[in-house]
């Protein structure tokens, strides 16, 4: 029985991941940028709930699950706002919006693994963020990038689809691969 590595998602459409990219482009040349590891544009995304690694058996019902949770859920606006980091090992860009909206969605899909049976994390506040980059080093100060990027207002789009995605990690040893991330399925929002 083979297991996915697979997570709820958020995707930005294309106008928003390239405003994104438009802005995030200039931090790649502040002093110290070498320190850190920048995620790839394609695999832009909010994560809602991070599954990892799901027998595929249980598959079917997750499924299920996510399609009644994203149902459940109106389509709302969202737009890619500020900047943040997790201490000195991640640098993020944030959202504004229907925050409200986001949050249930993303409780709604933690709910969805753990009636599946998924063993979720302790539950915490959900921070919603687009992960940019992670310190190659333990800790990093990550100001001058959240302070260039802070002042970041994206055009606001309409969320209508959760996303089961699904995570294929880096080939060890190879220098510069990324993670990559393959759609399983989504689900519009709404009645």
């Amino acid at each position: 029985m083979s297991r996915l590595r697979l997570f709820a998602a958020v995707l930005p459409p294309a106008p928003a991941v390239e405003e994104l990219r438009s802005a995030v482009a200039p931090l790649h040349t502040l002093p110290g940028a070498e320190g850190l590891r920048w995620t790839g544009v394609p695999g832009w995304h909010f994560t809602l709930a991070f599954f990892g690694p799901v027998d595929e058996e249980l598959l079917p019902e997750l499924e299920a699950r996510l399609a009644r949770a994203a149902h459940r859920t109106d389509p709302f606006p969202l737009r890619v706002h500020g900047a943040g980091r997790f201490g000195g090992r991640a640098l993020w860009a944030g959202a504004a919006g229907s925050l409200d909206t986001l949050r249930l969605l993303a409780e709604r899909a933690d709910a969805a693994a753990r009636r599946t049976g998924i063993p979720m994390e302790e539950h915490r506040r959900y921070t919603p963020h687009l992960t940019l980059a992670r310190s190659r080093r333990a800790e990093i100060d990550l100001h001058p990038w959240t302070d260039a990027l802070g002042g970041f207002e994206g055009t606001p789009w309409e969320v209508g689809e959760l996303s089961l995605v699904r995570s294929n990690l880096p080939v060890a040893g190879v220098r510069g691969e990324q993670p990559r991330y393959e759609v399983v399925a989504s689900w519009s929002l709404g009645s």
